[in-house]
């Protein structure tokens, strides 16, 4: 958790009423026409939607997409609803969080190789830098980015086990897949295994899934790539989540209960 946050955590109802209170789900704050933008996007072939994965030919039609996002992630099915307010289903959020503990609960009891990444460090970051001290005090080895990575005319760096891509001394926010790519050329590079696991979201997640390995991924409503690539089993899970909330200590219940569902609180972890 957190070095601040002290509160115990929540039980899974406790948390969807937390989750829509701040809308992290339920009514969320990503409208509909920007989500079946990108849907579109998506199925007409802009590569920047895929987020690292190759969708080939598979989802040129923006109905199935609509409908996987549907089912996975909550989003209202209405093909003729255009315009508005559209939603996650916090209970697919719950839902999705028990299958992402039990993928963490495996890492800590193999002592997996682990590694985290996030392209929304202004929202994310403490919560995969959470997770990242919870594996390794279980006994993961959370995978250190080799020095001097770079992509998209930036560099990679990590805070508290978790890779960040930075550009003119910023983090950025990215969807691209090329930091995850220049991050595992490295590894084969110095002679490293590739991550057991990895925990991110967008490109990050995505490239990671694309190149076969088990991925957990966090996406926004309007990112459908990660639920498209779970529904293919590219993916091991995907969380549906508002993924920048205004203050990302709303995170801290669901980080809580993440760590509470896999065990990383008790014997396994000192989180």
């Amino acid at each position: 958790m957190p070095i601040f946050a002290t509160a115990p955590a929540p039980t899974r109802s406790e948390l969807v009423d937390h989750m829509a209170r701040t809308r992290i789900a339920g009514d969320v704050a990503t409208p509909r026409e920007n989500n079946l933008s990108h849907y579109r996007k998506l199925a007409n072939g802009d590569r920047h939607y895929w987020l690292g994965l190759d969708l080939g030919d598979r989802w040129t039609d923006e109905q199935d997409v609509l409908a996987v996002m549907a089912e996975r992630c909550g989003v209202d099915d209405d093909p003729d609803h255009r315009t508005g307010q559209d939603t996650i289903d916090p209970e697919l959020t719950a839902a999705a969080l028990d299958r992402a503990a039990a993928e963490l609960r495996k890492a800590a009891e193999a002592k997996h190789r682990v590694l985290f990444a996030t392209g929304h460090p202004g929202a994310l970051l403490d919560m995969h830098g959470s997770l990242a001290r919870a594996l390794h005090a279980a006994g993961c080895d959370i995978v250190r980015v080799p020095l001097g990575t770079y992509a998209d005319e930036g560099v990679i760096v990590q805070f508290g086990g978790v890779a960040a891509y930075e550009r003119g001394a910023s983090l950025w926010h990215t969807h691209s897949p090329e930091p995850m790519a220049q991050t595992l050329h490295s590894l084969r590079l110095a002679g490293e295994a590739p991550p057991d696991l990895v925990v991110a979201d967008h490109g990050w997640a995505g490239r990671a899934g694309q190149d076969g390995i088990a991925t957990v991924g966090f996406a926004d409503c309007n990112d459908p790539a990660l639920f498209l690539g779970e529904a293919e089993q590219a993916l091991k899970v995907t969380v549906p989540l508002d993924d920048h909330v205004t203050d990302p200590r709303f995170y801290e219940p669901m980080t809580a209960y993440l760590l509470s569902t896999a065990g990383l609180t008790g014997p396994l972890g000192a989180a």
